[in-house]
């Protein structure tokens, strides 16, 4: 379908999901209170309309990457400072790729259409046995590898062995489990746990590492630009690329906030509930 048609598609799905289901209406507006108490209600009820129309919007730009041409992609997605990565890749073995549930994060997957080195991303299994195979191949379809998130290290590894030197996606402001938590920043005025995984594998496998800020200039055209964060991960005091990372991050739903993932159960695990499961099993 063109994409037109799409956004009557999405515009109808807004008035269901929004208006009719309320899907997850309650954890977005704890989220937008908890993380805008400076902001009036009307504004957080800006920003919640805002942030359903374009999770519908999302949906239908996700399924459309099945069947767009390279052409149509080079039209709809413009990557800036791809040159500027691969460069990196003549001296490293890895550029790691950090990002957020932001803007169409599954756009990005296409960065293999548009680099002349590998590129992947770290990918997690979906309950839903039909969705997993339908993003599987969304986010292999030009060009990409997936790479299971619990196999990361491992195949890591591998590619470093065969000298395949690798552009790889994180994105990293998923809600780690208690056990997998090892720090806290204040993110979005809210005491927040934080995945470490691509900081420790970098420190590893001698990776420089990029942050994406995604722009949406209209609807259904994205800029995707790499930002430096370090040229050697190893190079930075423990958990500082985590932190610069928040706070990028941070910044970037700050302009826009109505692009990031509010449905998402960012905040489940307190820091207190965290540390007493913690001591329980050392």
């Amino acid at each position: 379908m063109p994409f037109p048609i799409l956004y009557l598609i999405s515009d109808f799905l807004f008035l269901m999901v929004y208006h009719v289901v309320g899907y997850r209406k309650r954890v977005v507006r704890e989220n937008l209170r908890n993380s805008f108490p400076e902001r009036s209600e009307e504004e957080r009820r800006e920003i919640e309309r805002k942030f359903y129309h374009f999770l519908c919007d999302y949906f239908v730009e996700t399924l459309k990457l099945g069947t767009m041409s390279r052409k149509q992609l080079e039209r709809h997605m413009r990557f800036v400072g791809v040159e500027e990565i691969d460069e990196e890749l003549k001296t490293h073995p890895f550029v790691f790729i950090m990002l957020g549930h932001f803007g169409n994060w599954e756009w990005v997957s296409t960065l293999g259409s548009f680099s002349k080195n590998h590129c992947a991303q770290l990918y997690t299994r979906l309950h839903s046995r039909l969705a997993d195979r339908l993003f599987f191949k969304l986010r292999t379809r030009f060009g990409s590898e997936n790479i299971e998130k619990h196999d990361a290290l491992k195949r890591i590894l591998t590619l470093r062995k065969e000298g395949i030197r690798s552009h790889v996606g994180f994105i990293s402001d998923q809600s780690p489990t208690p056990l997998a938590t090892h720090l806290w920043v204040n993110f979005l005025n809210q005491e927040t746990g934080v995945f470490t995984g691509a900081e420790r594998i970098g420190r590893k496998v001698g990776a420089a590492c990029y942050f994406v800020t995604l722009s949406r200039p209209k609807r259904g055209y994205y800029e995707c630009r790499f930002e430096c964060l370090t040229h050697d991960i190893a190079s930075l005091p423990e958990h500082e690329l985590s932190k610069l990372f928040m706070k990028r991050l941070e910044e970037e739903i700050q302009k826009a906030p109505h692009l990031w993932l509010w449905s998402h159960r960012r905040w489940k695990h307190s820091r207190e509930e965290v540390e007493r499961i913690q001591k329980r099993t050392d």
